[in-house]
């Protein structure tokens, strides 16, 4: 399984939210190169990028910063306001390797068809962000009124393949990942799925592990000092 820290954008700087709450946001390190700096120390091959800005105001604000950690050699799945072919592109300059449409994908699936058949399935994932059982849009600030469930059907019947499922009730909570939740989508669609929100331990990755998920996501317990991020790297076994 793969193991992806994460680091959230938001004004140039390194923050984590609480429930998706920006009135909650907390700044969590000082410099987001660094960052990934020292994610790379610890083992990991891969970076979870998201740009709050672009996520819930639709301007990539954050975009010089996003070049800077590219270059640091992890393979960088971003997230946060790519809507069109042309934010696609820019990123993909950048170096990004995986984008993460959200919002778009709810507005315009042919937009999501439309990357898969130009980039190719493992570059282009969609990102189901949930509360309820209903999937959000706009930063997590809008319910789209869509079952989580129905929608990641019809994302995978028009070729999309990865799916980075955020439960945002745990989110930033270190309370444990929606098990329930991600087993009625794992018993739902073919697809690899990527565990956002929640993780408090390594035992809670252990977990996931077991349930043979293609990837597990790594934010607030790893600032927190709750996670000890090369054992969970050494424990998920290959990082490609």
């Amino acid at each position: 399984m793969i193991i992806f820290p994460a680091i959230d954008l938001k004004d140039g700087k390194v923050v984590r939210l609480y429930k998706g709450d920006f009135a909650a946001m907390e700044q969590v390190a000082k410099d987001a190169v660094a960052t990934a700096l020292a994610f790379q120390f610890a083992g990991a091959a891969w970076l979870h990028l998201v740009d709050l800005d672009g996520a819930r105001d639709g301007e990539r604000k954050n975009a010089r910063l996003v070049e800077k950690v590219v270059q640091v050699g992890l393979r960088v799945q971003l997230g946060g306001g790519l809507r069109t072919m042309s934010d696609l592109e820019a990123v993909f300059a950048m170096g990004v390797y995986r984008a993460v449409i959200g919002s778009a994908a709810v507005s315009d699936p042919d937009f999501v068809r439309a990357a898969i058949a130009r980039y190719g399935a493992d570059r282009i994932a969609v990102g189901i962000d949930q509360r309820g059982g209903h999937v959000r849009t706009a930063g997590w600030t809008e319910d789209a009124g869509i079952d989580y469930l129905d929608f990641a059907k019809q994302m995978e019947d028009i070729g999309v393949t990865k799916l980075v499922f955020t439960d945002i009730d745990t989110d930033g909570t270190l309370s444990g990942p929606c098990f329930e939740r991600l087993q009625a989508l794992q018993d739902t669609v073919g697809c690899d799925i990527i565990s956002s929100g929640g993780v408090s331990s390594n035992q809670d990755i252990a977990a996931l592990h077991q349930m043979d998920l293609y990837g597990a996501i790594v934010g607030k317990a790893w600032y927190a000092g709750a996670v000890n991020l090369r054992e969970a790297i050494r424990e998920g076994g290959p990082q490609q």
